[in-house]
């Protein structure tokens, strides 16, 4: 469902700027610490929950009204030694952001500070709407990480991506 409706929202998108679609991104991050490696991702919230996948947090999808019903809520996991279920799929392979062991820890220390909006909403008056990408991208520059080295491959789209680089710029 995630795989269509990002397809058909990158179709929409580019037939109003009318342009050909990019591919469609979705971030996540691995983070590795002297006490391990963990991984920072948003998912749907699952049927049935386990405590062992590192939820940190958790927000609504399309609005708040609905955010008391479980397929419209999403969480933040921060999660020790982690896997990331649709790295099989990505088109690009990981790319180090950083070598600094303490800016790896002020991602980790930053992930229960996220903003959690309303995913697919501009509520925050960003000019764009939040994403999984708004929390990756927070999280690298709230931690001081240059943005540069992070974001998109080329020809392709990470929807959310500058709303939160301007959510972490605004708040720091």
């Amino acid at each position: 469902m995630v795989r269509f409706s990002g397809r058909l929202f990158e179709g929409v998108r580019s037939r109003i700027a009318h342009r050909s679609p990019l591919d469609i991104y979705h971030a996540a991050l691995e983070v590795t610490v002297p006490a391990g490696r963990h991984v920072i991702e948003l998912t749907p919230v699952p049927p049935a929950g386990s405590a062992e996948r590192g939820v940190v947090a958790e927000g609504c999808v399309g609005s708040a009204l609905v955010g008391r019903i479980r397929a419209f809520r999403y969480e933040l996991r921060c999660w020790p030694g982690g896997s990331i279920p649709d790295s099989a799929w990505a088109v690009d392979g990981p790319r180090r952001i950083t070598r600094d062991p303490s800016a790896a820890q002020a991602v980790l220390d930053r992930a229960r500070q996220v903003p959690m909006a309303v995913w697919g909403r501009d509520e925050m008056g960003l000019g764009e709407m939040w994403t999984s990408n708004s929390v990756i991208s927070w999280l690298v520059v709230s931690a001081g990480i240059p943005v540069g080295q992070a974001g998109p491959p080329p020809g392709g789209s990470a929807p959310g991506w500058d709303a939160g680089v301007r959510a972490a710029r605004r708040s720091r």
